[in-house]
């Protein structure tokens, strides 16, 4: 049986991947802050991790390991969304978002980066639209997003010889915490609660989409017909794709 790891497994958007996957016959193992909502069964198995400490990384990495016959599948979806002016912000909590999205993702490949090999199997970001273009009121959220890109791009090239995949998925507004944002003080809120959103898509559509680059081996997979018109858009000419985000995600002129 493959195993496939998914890291902010208890969210939204990590509990559709996960159902998708079981369907279709995998094992699956779900890392998050908390996993009591989660059942352990023979094809799930949940571990309460914070991806942001070593020793609980190293600790559940092992763990997953020593628990599965081979790790065919690493999806990197964890991950916390600040939206607030850059000069509403602090350098804390800039840095806080980067552990989340990008330093703890990297320190997860590279515990999983020999299993992977042995496998063959593929490595799987998550990114965002602002992975790739510019967000409004989310300077630390696209940096850390840009940051993972090129992380995994270019590791990309260093697992081809090893028969490894590495791709990238990038929804766009993924309604995963509709009125259960949790916003802290610092404007940090957990995925897919922002209120300026649009054409949101429902987890489960976005699994869809994912899974569908996945087995069509896409190195980036735009997920929902905003994340495929700014991918298009943003590549044929950044200046307008910035009006044009601007004009929606901010309205009038401030």
């Amino acid at each position: 049986m493959k195993t496939a790891v998914i890291s902010g497994g208890a969210g939204g958007l990590g509990q559709a991947l996960s159902q998708a996957l079981q369907a279709r016959g995998w094992r699956v193992v779900l890392l998050d802050l908390d996993v009591s909502g989660l059942d352990t069964r023979p094809n799930q198995l949940p571990i309460a991790c914070d991806l942001t400490d070593p020793e609980q990384l190293a600790d559940a990495t092992q763990r997953v390991i020593e628990s599965s016959e081979s790790i065919d599948l690493v999806i990197y979806n964890a991950g916390v969304t600040q939206i607030r002016g850059f000069d509403q912000s602090d350098a804390a909590s800039h840095r806080m978002v980067f552990d989340i999205n990008y330093f703890a993702a990297v320190e997860m490949a590279r515990a999983f980066l020999q299993a992977v090999r042995v496998s063959q199997g593929t490595h799987l970001a998550i990114s965002s639209v602002a992975g790739f273009a510019p967000l409004y009121h989310r300077t630390a959220y696209a940096a850390s997003k840009h940051a993972l890109e090129g992380f995994f791009k270019s590791l990309r090239s260093e697992e081809a010889p090893h028969g490894v995949r590495v791709q990238i998925a990038a929804p766009s507004f993924v309604a995963t915490n509709p009125g259960n944002a949790q916003e802290q003080a610092d404007g940090t809120a957990r995925p897919g609660s922002a209120k300026d959103g649009m054409d949101e898509m429902s987890p489960e559509a976005a699994a869809k989409a994912i899974l569908r680059g996945l087995d069509k081996s896409q190195p980036m997979i735009p997920v929902g017909r905003v994340a495929r018109l700014s991918w298009w858009l943003n590549s044929l000419s950044p200046r307008l794709y910035q009006r044009m985000m601007e004009r929606n995600i901010r309205g009038p002129a401030e």
